[in-house]
């Protein structure tokens, strides 16, 4: 049920809004303070979906109860009240972030539809933080040991920024899923995701796969082609294996850092970018500084926050949950019929040395689901998966 606080120093105002609006709805909570010190309070304290504020106020008055509720709570909408003296202050606070204005002595219809259309957005806001909060099953971290609880309390507070990540471990481990929960979590969740595996992609194409090209820029450029950075235009750019790029490319990434733009291969017509970069690789970036094979001024461009992923060794407890989150995907993509692992079973397991480790441990309970009876066995486990 919505909760309504109203700020207001006259006790009369105060008596016609609280009547309107419980008139309107039963359900509406309804929270009184009678000058900007105590309003602000209540909203440091309380979590509200609207705010009825009023303008001239002793102590603090309404624009700056505005402008400081709007520090720490943005997303609770103000309808602002003001006197016939008020009207251009009024107008202004829609500039600071109000959602309305009503004058004195409130209209009905005025003020009720102004209400209901505040806590409608409110309700919409609300709906898509949570959406945008919640990251596809697809690339669900599982786990609850201390090291991934790490990593997900620091995604919890990288993600809303746009700050550069450098992420770092072993092949298998993971480090795409935390690539993917930072942008799923950010703000930038409704643009687009681009990835590339810099490892994948030969080192005279890198440059052309990030930045695009003109026709004519070399032989097989028959067209012209927008690179990976304009693809990921108000979204996010994964940059996996960045240590394997080209030097040259290799500058190219560190101009479009510093500078918000790129050049495709072919012509020095430069295109603003507004692009956040993810970056990961399995290799030590600053032994390859030492053999000059990575870029300095990259490596702290790109390590502004740096997240390492433990290897599946050094997080054994996570195995039976792994265990189990594998084995419903993997049960629901092919369509066999329900399995389990004996307790056994997942004991000698996580005993193994998971040298390849998740997609190591992924392949295996594929394999011990499709050769394994009913209940998967520790002696499935030492028939099918021997290391």
């Amino acid at each position: 049920m919505p909760k309504i606080l109203i700020i207001e120093d006259e006790a009369a105002i105060r008596r016609v809004l609280v009547k309107i609006l419980s008139e309107e709805n039963e359900l509406y909570q309804l929270e009184e303070a009678e000058d900007g010190l105590k309003g602000m309070e209540a909203v440091k304290n309380n979590d509200y979906d609207l705010v009825l504020c009023d303008i001239k106020m002793p102590k603090m008055d309404g624009v700056e109860v505005l402008v400081a509720a709007g520090k720490i709570k943005p997303e609770i909408p103000f309808i602002m009240i003001s006197g016939h003296g008020d009207l251009d202050t009024a107008v202004n606070t829609m500039r600071l972030g109000a959602f309305d204005y009503i004058s004195k002595p409130p209209d009905l219809n005025r003020l009720l539809t102004t209400v209901r259309n505040a806590l409608d957005k409110q309700v919409l806001v609300v709906e898509n933080k949570k959406l945008r909060k919640k990251v596809s099953k697809n690339y669900e971290m599982v786990g609850d040991s201390e090291a991934i609880s790490v990593i997900k309390e620091m995604i919890e507070k990288v993600a809303p920024t746009d700050a550069r990540v450098l992420i770092t471990g072993s092949n298998g481990t993971g480090k795409e899923l935390v690539a993917h929960w930072l942008h799923e979590k950010s703000e930038r969740s409704g643009g687009p995701f681009v990835e590339v595996n810099c490892a994948a992609i030969p080192s005279e194409l890198i440059e052309s796969e990030l930045f695009g090209h003109v026709k004519g820029a070399f032989t097989s450029a028959v067209r012209d082609r927008a690179g990976k950075f304009e693809t990921a235009n108000k979204g996010t750019i994964f940059l996996d294996e960045i240590g394997d790029m080209s030097l040259s490319a290799q500058a190219k990434v560190l101009r479009a850092l510093q500078e918000s733009k790129i050049s495709r291969v072919g012509t020095d017509k430069d295109i603003k970018v507004d692009v956040r970069v993810i970056a990961a690789t399995n290799k030590n970036l600053k032994l390859e500084i030492e053999e000059n094979r990575f870029r300095e001024d990259l490596y702290h461009r790109l390590a502004v926050i740096l997240i390492k992923v433990p290897a599946l060794n050094d997080r054994r407890d996570d195995i039976p949950s792994l265990i189990e989150h594998f084995t419903n995907k993997i049960i629901a993509e092919q369509g066999i019929a329900s399995k389990t692992f004996s307790d056994s079973a997942i004991d000698l397991l996580k005993s193994y040395d998971w040298t390849g480790n998740i997609r190591e441990l992924r392949n295996v309970v594929e394999r011990l689901i499709i050769l394994g009876g009913n209940e998967v066995s520790e002696d499935d486990v030492k028939l099918f998966a021997s290391k």
